[in-house]
Parts: structure tokens; C-alpha cells; sequence
């Protein structure tokens, strides 16, 4: 699912036109997005939990010549599902397998 097929399922959910839903669901991305780069957490109730990570440094190797390359510290978003959310998926799952 793209992110012009969320537009159009919730455009025709709640009659409000393309342009309006994709500038809302813009603004709700964009919001996480600021909130992530800040360092806050975000957490939708019976949805799921936005964060970032810290990844340690660390020694990786480049695949194509086998050399050792240096990483630095990181952080990368995770998302982590309510259990509510994870229910359900397993729930949905089961009876389609």
C-alpha cells in the first residue's frame, strides 16, 4: 500500500476531498517525522509507539571490497506495535493462512 492509496481509502471514508486528505496525512508524517528528529517519543494509543534508537559504533565491512569500515554512532526511528494492534494482525492472518 503507497502512500496515494491511504489518500484515497481515507478520502472516501470521510468525504473530504484527495487534496485535503493528502495534505493531512502530509502533516501527520511530517509531525512524526519533527518529533522523531527532536527526540521525543510518540505513542498512539491502540496503534503503536514512534522512537529513536541509539546504534553503537562499530567496525562493518564493505561487502564489495572486504574492507573494514568505521561506523559512528547513530540513531534510527523503530516502531514498535500495541499489542492491540499485534492482535489483530494476528488474528486477520490466521483466518486468511
Amino acid at each position: 500500500m503507497t502512500k496515494a492509496d491511504i489518500v484515497d481509502e481515507i478520502s472516501k471514508s470521510t468525504g473530504l476531498t484527495k487534496i485535503e486528505t493528502k495534505a493531512v496525512v502530509d502533516g501527520v508524517f511530517s509531525s512524526i517525522i519533527n518529533a522523531i528528529t527532536s527526540g521525543k517519543r510518540i505513542e498512539l494509543r491502540g496503534f503503536g509507539v514512534f522512537k529513536h534508537k541509539s546504534r553503537k559504533p562499530r567496525m562493518a565491512r564493505n561487502p564489495k571490497s572486504g574492507e573494514l569500515v568505521p561506523l559512528e554512532t547513530r540513531f534510527v526511528p523503530v516502531f514498535k506495535p500495541s499489542p492491540e494492534f499485534l492482535n489483530k494482525v494476528n488474528e486477520s492472518l490466521k483466518t486468511q493462512g
